[in-house]
């Protein structure tokens, strides 16, 4: 895919978007100001996409059960109200 060309401006008000396209997309960008292109924005390194076999087989090898967990979550959920007024 080629880079697409953006301003400096364009940027700089939406630079989490931006960032998130390369990160998540893995989208590259030029970036130009006053018309020159000055720098190029582009995935670091590529992202090893995992698989659930992965996703499993990290949770099987992680040890034990902490038998205290599904109480704490359980706890958690009984005392989480949402905001006064929603």
């Amino acid at each position: 895919m080629r880079p697409k060309k953006i301003s400096s401006a364009e940027l700089a008000r939406s630079i989490e978007h931006i960032l998130g396209r390369v990160l998540y997309g893995r989208e590259s960008f030029i970036i130009e100001q006053d018309g020159e292109e000055v720098a190029l924005r582009h995935p670091a390194r590529p992202v090893k996409r995992r698989c659930l076999k992965d996703a499993l087989r990290a949770w099987i090898d992680s040890g034990p059960r902490d038998p205290e967990w599904a109480d704490l979550l359980e706890s958690v959920d009984r005392e989480d109200r949402p905001p006064e007024g929603f």
